[in-house]
């Protein structure tokens, strides 16, 4: 299981432990990430996904799974949230019709 939130695409950044002494050693910088089960409310269905901390906050903000879905940008998505996105665009172009 890759280190890299599924939503956002933030992943495993490096850079230096610095020493009082200046002395540079390589570290890795973790995301934030949570197991989390969220409701899309279009496809009435819970979802499992691998987030970050600051995603989820994000989903919160947007209203919900399929509004911050919508405005995501596929690039960042994995595979399975590019699944889902273009699943809820399908179900919601069927509604008002």
């Amino acid at each position: 299981m890759s280190r890299s939130c599924e939503l956002t695409g933030k992943g495993v950044q490096s850079g230096n432990n610095v020493s009082h002494a200046n002395n540079k050693t390589r570290r890795r910088f973790l995301p934030n990430l949570v197991n989390v089960t969220l409701i899309s409310e279009t496809l009435n269905q819970n979802v499992r996904l691998r987030v970050s901390a600051n995603a989820l906050r994000s989903v919160e903000h947007r209203g919900g799974l399929d509004a911050f879905l919508v405005k995501a940008d596929a690039a960042e998505l994995s595979q399975k949230a590019r699944l889902l996105k273009k699943q809820i665009a399908k179900k919601q172009a069927e509604q008002p019709a």
